[in-house]
């Protein structure tokens, strides 16, 4: 049975994330930012508890965790440890009882970091940010219980070759908590399946297979075919399959990379109906839009007795 996620926020449930500035933060002397911060992390947490009741009551099976859950956290002149917050016992205990809920949902969480977390720059301090960022959000994950976190290849620099090259080492050498939750997805401009396959099979790394990136920034592979080696790559470790899809805003004749609000139903691969994979939802209508496409595909609530593969 294939499972339906949502991306990240909510239109309509009365679920929100709070965030702030570096420039508003900053202001502040170190208490105070410390104080505003940590207000911030524990209503986040408590938000993502809600987020998976609504999740679970909307009938889904996955739900992707926006990264900046802890505000600022890996910021160069504000970052912070959870253990220096106020609250960080409660707010570790609320993200325990996430990790209980997603069990007990049979729910499947994941990340998916913001593109300033390039493993293949050439640039020393992008990297050492994207390795703090990674840790970041590896440390969450671990207390919440996802299971990916999910990574593009990021850019060319004039040479895609030495790109991949450098993200090669780069994923070798991450310590192996990381490497258990890093997949890599095929983009809509630089890097298309083919790129990525022979990667992810040396690493051991699976692919997310996006098939709206795939269809702007095509290879030689089928939709099929593509499919096929996302499912060989997670079959490689043993996991439940991911996938993305997602609808042009302005349809195929124009400028296909933005989403639109719903998926439409004719840029879903019928092949699709038969897996048991993940497929998150990349709509700007959100839960509206993973409603409407499980409604047109005829998919059941996704089960609590289901198995769990996080």
């Amino acid at each position: 049975m294939l499972r339906l996620g949502l991306c990240c926020l909510f239109r309509q449930a009365p679920i929100k994330f709070r965030t702030t500035t570096a420039r508003v933060i900053s202001r502040l002397p170190r208490a105070e930012q410390l104080a505003r911060i940590d207000q911030l992390c524990l209503e986040n947490a408590q938000q993502l508890q809600n987020a998976l009741d609504e999740v679970r009551r909307l009938g889904l099976g996955a739900f992707r965790v926006l990264s900046p859950l802890f505000p600022l956290c890996t910021h160069p002149d504000i970052g912070y440890q959870l253990e220096q917050l106020p609250s960080a016992e409660q707010i570790r205990e609320t993200l325990s009882e996430v990790r209980r809920r997603k069990e007990r949902y049979h729910l499947r969480l994941s990340f998916h970091p913001d593109q300033f977390v390039l493993l293949s720059s050439p640039r020393p301090e992008v990297t050492e940010a994207s390795l703090n960022e990674l840790n970041y959000q590896n440390e969450l994950a671990e207390l919440i219980g996802a299971d990916v976190i999910n990574l593009h290849a990021g850019g060319v620099y004039g040479d895609k070759t030495a790109a991949l090259e450098r993200l090669r080492t780069r994923i070798d050498a991450l310590p192996e908590a990381i490497r258990q939750r890093l997949t890599l997805e095929n983009d809509d401009q630089s890097y298309h399946v083919l790129d990525l396959l022979p990667l992810c099979e040396s690493l051991s790394v699976p692919l997310v297979y996006d098939v709206h990136h795939h269809r702007c920034n095509p290879d030689s592979l089928t939709i099929e075919e593509a499919t096929a080696a996302c499912l060989q790559s997670w079959n490689r470790v043993g996991r439940e399959p991911y996938l993305h899809i997602s609808s042009p805003k302005h349809g195929w004749s124009a400028n296909p990379k933005p989403h639109a609000d719903f998926i439409d139903p004719i840029d879903f691969p019928r092949e699709w109906l038969a897996l048991r994979a993940t497929l998150d939802v990349e709509a700007k209508a959100k839960e509206h839009a993973v409603l409407r496409l499980k409604e047109q595909l005829n998919l059941p609530d996704w089960p609590v007795q289901g198995a769990n593969h996080g």
